[in-house]
């Protein structure tokens, strides 16, 4: 039995060829009077009126848009990156952006973070220099490279004695694919398949490569408010140096105030499954970011722990540059 669509598409088909015919038949100015059928009449009503065939629903593969997949085929190309509209970064929140930056194109974001920690007598305070994060569109507007690493600076004070330790992260590299535009209540959905490779100083490294999958996902309310959430799984080494499975997840609520001043609040945890030290620590952040044009953005932000587990406070600054 014929099915709905196919019935749809057969229809549309056959109204093309007809129209096709008639006119040019009309066009041969021929000398003769006919007496129009009702088959004719009915021809000529259903062509007077709008014959529309229906967007099919779905998640449809399509590579050659801004992203992998749309939610609806027949209705053109949406989503993927505006490079006529401000740039989407990263920074400064927890939450990854669901927008790849386009073929071709390349963003550079950094910053600077302080964190400090205070428990059982110990302080511990550590800086990181730079949070260099290098993106880059590559083959398609759907598919981005990144590459990322930070220096770092770590002081330890236990009542009178002191140490400090400087050195550097895990070089962090990645692949992000945008999967999907927002399509109503349907989500603006990416992928980033991650690692980090053990490249940093003694102090930092994980010894050990660590994989990871992130799945972020995001919704524009209005010209206002959107939110965004991400769900992450990636390997990671507690103090004991045991392997086990770091479980991350987000919620972020980003406000715009102006065309240029923009904030954001969030909350995310670090939920180990597996470890024998490592426990689940809860944060709450927020921020604002100033566009000073489409392609420059500068940002600050601040976040405290929620639960004993959790370090103390954070604070940081950055730009994120745009390269079309």
């Amino acid at each position: 039995m014929m099915n709905t669509n196919g019935i749809r598409i057969w229809n549309c088909l056959l109204v093309v060829v007809l129209a096709s015919w008639t006119s040019q038949a009309s066009a041969e100015e021929e000398a003769v009077q006919c007496v129009q059928s009702e088959f004719g009449t009915s021809l000529a009503e259903y062509q007077n009126r709008a014959y529309q065939c229906k967007t099919i629903k779905g998640l449809f593969f399509s590579p050659g848009c801004g992203t992998l997949f749309q939610w609806s085929a027949g209705s053109g190309c949406s989503g993927g990156p505006q490079l006529d509209q401000p740039l989407r970064t990263d920074r400064p929140n927890f939450t990854s952006t669901s927008v790849t930056v386009g073929k071709g194109v390349t963003q550079i974001e950094s910053g600077y973070s302080y964190l400090d920690d205070k428990s059982g007598g110990r302080q511990v305070s550590t800086q990181s220099l730079g949070e260099f994060l290098f993106r880059r569109g590559i083959l398609a507007d759907w598919l981005e490279f990144r590459l990322g690493f930070s220096p770092l600076q770590q002081s330890t004070a236990i009542g009178t004695f002191q140490n400090t330790t400087v050195g550097s992260d895990d070089l962090y590299t990645a692949l992000q694919v945008a999967l999907t535009p927002q399509r109503g209540f349907l989500p603006e959905m990416a992928v980033i398949v991650q690692m980090s490779l053990p490249t940093g100083s003694p102090t930092f490294t994980a010894n050990q490569v660590e994989p990871g999958l992130d799945w972020v996902y995001a919704w524009e309310l209005n010209d206002c408010i959107s939110i965004a959430a991400s769900t992450q799984g990636n390997r990671s080494v507690d103090d004991n140096g045991r392997s086990f499975l770091e479980i991350a997840q987000s919620f972020n609520v980003s406000y715009t105030l102006t065309e240029q001043w923009g904030a954001f609040t969030e909350w995310f945890a670090l939920i180990p499954s597996g470890a024998n030290t490592a426990e689940t620590e809860h944060y709450f952040d927020a921020g604002f970011t100033y566009l000073i044009n489409n392609n420059l953005q500068l940002d600050i932000n601040a976040g405290v722990g929620l639960n004993e587990a959790a370090i103390n406070y954070f604070v940081g600054a950055g730009v994120s540059i745009r390269f079309l």
